[in-house]
């Protein structure tokens, strides 16, 4: 009973500090975002400062997820350090507790958070920032299309029955099925100019893009607004989606089967592959976050160089971190399977870190 209330204590700290962590990076993410927002609003055209907010909390799920890893860390660290600093794990080490049994309950509720940040929080994530895309089109779509030249945005070359065009746009919403800012070129089926479309939205349907209050200039001729106008296509709604549509827009749920569709269309997958191997290892990623953070923070207070073991806690995370980011880039890139590119950094840092760990406790 004893041992079960001083697990439960444990797993309290671990817990507290792990959301602490998280909620403070995220209410910073929330006003540096909100900020950037009101410098677009004043920037291109000016927004309600309620509006600004709800747009930006729409994104603050997708933003913050990426800080799961760092907060399960630096949380971890936290929660140690101050059972250390109370000579709570000394106590515990002199009534027998092995480190395993004192990080067990944080183990636990690293797990715990890790499957829940999958089933739950990714989907959250997802949903808020489609809705925040499309809220965001309507919002600066129209006056940032002025600014199409300058920020590149996203550019797709594309066949029909007319002939081919390139089609380009500010921002894509609904992963890219609906685009904002539209610059559009076509050429005849010989390959010379026909005509520039400038529009405030477009739309994929089947076989042609609807594009709305469309301006078509022509050589030679005046410039004629049209409403409505129909621009011919053979894209597919799964190619566009590759090409424009975020995958972090895409929950955990409908990757496998959007997966399965890309294959089906003879599309690469590999972007895809590696978003859902992430996912699926995130509950190894938070435990592994949690035995880094032993690594560096069971030292009692009074042994000294509590500053130094922090510091080089830190930086060894920042450095897995970034060898995670390179090796998820090189799975992206199709030079390694999806699964040796996201597993194998984890798998490599936790095997560390128990060698560690185990060479601290028995030597």
């Amino acid at each position: 009973m004893i041992r079960l209330t001083i697990q439960l204590y444990i797993a309290r700290k671990f817990l507290t500090g792990i959301l602490g962590t998280f909620v403070l990076c995220s209410v910073l993410i929330f006003m540096i975002d909100f900020v950037e927002l009101l410098r677009q609003s004043g920037k291109y055209g000016a927004v309600p400062a309620w509006r600004l907010a709800w747009l930006a909390l729409l994104r603050l799920p997708a933003y913050s997820e990426f800080l799961i890893g760092f907060a399960m860390l630096s949380g971890s660290i936290a929660a140690l350090l101050l059972l250390a600093r109370k000579s709570e794990l000394a106590v515990m080490r002199a009534g027998g507790m092995s480190v395993w049994q004192f990080l067990s309950p944080g183990l636990a509720v690293a797990f715990i958070i890790g499957v829940g940040a999958v089933v739950a929080f990714n989907p959250l994530a997802a949903a808020g920032r489609t809705k925040a895309e499309r809220l965001f089109a309507d919002a600066f779509g129209r006056d940032a299309n002025v600014l199409a030249a300058q920020s590149g945005g996203s550019w797709l070359r594309q066949d029909g029955v007319d002939g081919q065009s390139v089609i380009g746009a500010v921002a894509a919403s609904n992963r890219g099925l609906k685009l904002t800012g539209v610059a559009a070129y076509v050429f005849h089926p010989s390959g010379t100019f026909v005509e520039r479309i400038d529009a405030a939205s477009a739309e994929l349907k089947e076989g042609y893009w609807q594009i709305s209050d469309a301006w078509v200039v022509r050589l030679g001729q005046e410039p004629e607004r049209f409403e409505t106008y129909l621009l011919s296509t053979y894209l597919t709604p799964e190619r566009v989606q590759d090409a424009l549509g975020s995958v972090f827009s895409v929950s955990f749920f409908e990757l496998p089967g959007l997966i399965e569709v890309a294959e089906k269309a003879k599309l690469s997958t590999d972007r895809l592959r590696v978003q859902y191997e992430a996912l699926l290892s995130r509950p190894l990623l938070c435990v592994v976050m949690v035995l880094l953070a032993a690594t560096v923070s069971l030292r009692s207070f009074r042994s000294g160089g509590i500053q130094t073991m922090v510091i080089t806690g830190m930086v060894g995370g920042f450095g897995f971190f970034l060898f995670a980011e390179v090796s998820r880039q090189v799975g992206v890139a199709g030079l390694a399977p999806a699964w040796v590119a996201t597993w194998l950094p984890i798998v490599l840092v936790g095997l560390v870190s128990v060698t560690v760990l185990l060479h601290q406790e028995d030597g």
